[in-house]
């Protein structure tokens, strides 16, 4: 295999490919760099190099273009641009494989996610080995990732001194670096409270001090560690559905709104930009959306409400 040459050396003789081998526009050109460059992006912040980047990875890179909002026709361009990018690293030798070359565009048509229910979410987390040493950090990711609907991203960034036991919320920095105010459950703050002895056990690596989900070695997970602990806790809690981090996430918004939340509530509890991202979600009688967002999530409903 073809040893890897600076970015900048891959991305001009990837524009001469498509200049020369495909007689594509200058426009178009732009437009098929831009895409590599978000992957690129994409990767660094996961501590991926690109020789390592697999089908998954990239599926979950398609799945978080969809979770900010990016329509279905914008996506479809972009999976079809990084198709034509790995087809030039294989060809031109830089990789012996192609991953993605069974990369699925998303449907043009819009439709709703998997979604969980609580008792399926409850027998992942009851799935988990305690006995083994990541046993209560795994407990407390399914938790999190439900009870907040954070995307991957955020879950492996979320720092401690960002986490406020006391009043019930958490910061988060997004796309874009924006930081939102999330409140999270008295479930996941348990479970956080119960890892956080385990974790400080952990021989905790320079500059990861204040992350809370760490590996054994000490380190933040990655996007696709998240992705294996949620798969194999959904195969061991015999839910037959296509379960990933995302179905938490969706599953958590679905959850808000058939409990009665308010649309635009859970469009800044999932920080999405525009609030036509989160309408994906209506699928039930829109007079039901009516009280603020704790009331209404399973995790925070109120043993004592008296309606």
């Amino acid at each position: 295999m073809r040893s890897i040459d600076s970015v900048k050396q891959i991305l001009s003789s990837y524009e001469a490919y498509l200049m020369l081998e495909r007689g594509l526009s200058d426009n178009t050109r732009a437009a098929y760099r831009r895409d590599v460059e978000k992957l690129l992006g994409y990767l660094v912040v996961d501590g991926m190099a690109l020789r390592d980047t697999d089908e998954e990875t990239l599926r979950q890179f398609v799945a978080d273009l969809h979770d900010i909002g990016i329509a279905p026709r914008s996506q479809a361009r972009i999976v079809s641009g990084l198709k034509s990018f790995f087809k030039f690293l294989k060809l031109e030798g830089y990789l012996d494989h192609n991953p993605a070359q069974l990369l699925a565009a998303p449907s043009s048509s819009r439709h709703l996610p998997e979604v969980l229910r609580l008792d399926e979410i409850d027998a992942m987390i009851n799935a988990v080995d305690t006995t083994k040493n990541e046993g209560s950090r795994n407990r407390a990711i399914i938790e999190t990732l439900y009870g907040c609907g954070l995307r991957v991203s955020e879950l492996i960034n979320l720092e401690i001194s960002k986490i406020y036991f006391d009043e019930e919320y958490v910061v988060v920095t997004g796309k874009g670096n924006k930081e939102r105010i999330v409140p999270i459950s008295q479930s996941a703050i348990t479970e956080i409270r119960h890892y956080l002895p385990d974790r400080e056990l952990l021989p905790i690596k320079a500059g990861e001090e204040n992350i809370l989900f760490l590996n054994r070695r000490g380190k933040r997970l990655t996007r696709v560690m998240i992705f294996y602990i949620v798969k194999e806790l959904a195969l061991l809690a015999g839910i037959a559905k296509d379960v990933s981090p995302h179905t938490l996430r969706h599953s958590f918004a679905t959850h808000l709104l058939e409990g009665g939340a308010n649309l635009r509530a859970i469009q800044q509890m999932l920080g999405h930009a525009d609030i036509s991202t989160t309408e994906i979600y209506i699928h039930i009688d829109r007079s039901r959306l009516r009280k603020e967002i704790l009331e209404h999530h399973p995790r925070n409903r109120r043993t004592d409400s008296m309606e």
